[in-house]
């Protein structure tokens, strides 16, 4: 069991969380690259139904990156919150960024390492995935 307390970079949007956190990855296709501003994204999956925002969700933008991705980001500030699929309705998947809490939530792996730049610095033994981690589709 985790504990999860979180904000936007401007703290109007707050969350809370209470339960298990999946597996944490960095990942680096093109699309987190491009909507993160960096190398890649963390990104903890937990279940929607414990989540709770404590403030602020109607500032809360989602924008469909592809058919059914929807990613989401406070519209005062632009931070990003996190990513779901429609077809994975229980699961969101929390952006790192946005966690001031849960030291113990460590990401364990890189995918979409295809889609690395020749600037990406990797400087850590995680193990390196072409695409999804082994077990996710």
């Amino acid at each position: 069991m985790t504990s999860i307390e979180g904000s936007c970079k401007c703290g109007e949007v707050r969350l809370s969380y209470e339960g298990e956190v999946g597996t944490v990855t960095v990942c680096h296709c093109a699309d987190c690259r491009k909507l993160q501003g960096g190398a890649g994204v963390i990104a903890a999956p937990v279940a929607s139904a414990t989540l709770r925002w404590t403030s602020g969700q109607a500032l809360i933008t989602e924008f469909e990156s592809s058919p059914g991705k929807k990613r989401a980001f406070c519209s005062h500030c632009g931070t990003p919150l996190y990513s779901r699929r429609d077809d994975l309705p229980h699961v969101l998947r929390l952006r790192m960024g946005s966690i001031d809490t849960a030291t113990e939530v460590v990401p364990v792996a890189h995918i979409f390492c295809n889609d690395l730049p020749p600037w990406a610095m990797l400087d850590d033994d995680l193990p390196r995935y072409p695409r999804h981690e082994p077990g996710r589709g």
